[in-house]
């Protein structure tokens, strides 16, 4: 038994004169969307990287700091922060994560993938947060901890103390935000790599 004639499928007729045609968007230009994508994953992997420090400093230098002795913590810790900070490497990825994540979400947001956007500049904003932490409370902790004095004759040590609290507090704080960022990275990456399929 053959099957019956397909039926017939008239083809869509244009509007009205004068009516609105439906809005289409072009699809975003294969070099465009490869440029997004490339600082994207740069963001995510110095974001990765900034985690990574601040997670270290929690779990294994600031517990072994603090079962030793005020005189070794604050030898051990301003040597930390001298190697640091004299480092380019870490200044630059420091700053270059905000940079990168920034310029991140504004390409995926001119290129149409606004849900991605939205994702990178969550990231954005927390790795802002952890900016300001450390511009307003880590660093004139570092700072105060350099200026007190050859260690041999310090007679006070509260500022060992902050350290214990105040900067061991926000350096948590600082790995969380971080950890937050890099998973908003992460899902952002992932919407990016299905939408430009």
């Amino acid at each position: 038994m053959s099957a019956g004639p397909s039926p017939f499928v008239p083809p869509a007729q244009p509007g009205p004169p004068g009516s609105p045609m439906p809005p289409t968007l072009p699809a975003p230009p294969a070099k465009s969307s490869r440029a997004a994508g490339a600082v994207l994953t740069v963001s995510t992997v110095l974001v990765g990287l900034m985690a990574g420090l601040f997670f270290a400093f929690d779990v294994s230098v600031m517990p072994g700091l603090a079962a030793g002795d005020e005189q070794t913590y604050v030898t051990a810790m301003r040597a930390f922060n001298k190697a640091i900070d004299g480092n380019p490497l870490f200044g630059t990825v420091f700053l270059m994560a905000l940079v990168a994540a920034v310029l991140s979400a504004v390409l995926e947001f001119r290129g149409g993938r606004r849900a991605v956007a939205l994702w990178v500049g969550a990231a954005a904003a927390a790795y802002l947060v952890v900016l300001l932490i450390t511009f307003t409370v880590n660093i004139p902790l570092n700072d105060e901890l350099a200026d007190a004095g050859d260690v041999a004759g310090m007679q006070d040590f509260g500022i060992v103390e902050r350290f214990r609290t105040t900067w061991v507090t926000t350096n948590i704080i600082r790995t969380l935000l971080c950890t937050t960022a890099l998973a908003a990275l992460a899902r952002a990456l992932l919407l990016h790599g299905r939408t430009t399929r």
